[in-house]
């Protein structure tokens, strides 16, 4: 698998942020699996300066817009990181045959790790003023619904949309800019 094309531009400006699981496996249907990328956002939030705008987590992928002082370095251990906890979730909780498919897809020849839970790259897209950043985020929010899971943004528990309507959400985010 080659690496991606796609490079962040200035890595202390917000950037729009896609990550799959590889072979888009449905990992994400389960409270477990969806708190583990929740507590990993809060802990950076805490410890490390990262600035979420706005999220949308669906059952294969999610999108971001963020930001940090070294954002490429932040998304890398947040990947890492969330990739170790939710392949110890999958182990745990016996569930083979998606541990089979992060097995077999992973680059031939790895030594450093037994499995491949997220896919190369997050093809980061810079936001280059207040317009481009709202256009995301409304893209972000209206995943759930163009796919009709909900028929209001805010009703995905898993998205920044119940923030930004001034409801519950497991994650606070950052809404100036």
């Amino acid at each position: 698998m080659a690496r991606s094309r796609y490079h962040f531009g200035d890595p202390g400006q917000p950037h729009f942020l896609t990550t799959t699981v590889v072979e888009w496996l449905p990992v994400f249907t389960r409270r477990q699996t969806v708190d583990i990328l929740f507590d990993s956002w809060k802990y950076l939030q805490e410890n490390d300066q990262f600035r979420l705008y706005g999220f949308v987590i669906l059952e294969n992928h999610l999108h971001v817009v963020a930001q940090s002082d070294n954002l490429p370095e932040t998304w890398t251990r947040f990947k890492s990181y969330t990739a170790r906890k939710l392949i110890d979730f999958l182990e745990q909780h016996h569930l083979e045959l998606f541990l089979k498919q992060m097995r077999t897809t992973g680059k031939a020849g790895r030594r450093d790790r037994s499995y491949q839970f997220w896919q190369e790259g997050s093809h980061p897209q810079m936001m280059e003023n207040r317009k481009m950043l709202v256009q995301k985020l409304e893209y972000i929010h209206q995943n759930p619904v163009k796919r009709g899971y909900v028929a209001e943004a805010e009703h995905w528990l898993w998205s920044s949309a119940r923030n930004y309507a001034e409801m519950e959400s497991p994650v606070q985010v950052f809404m100036e800019w």
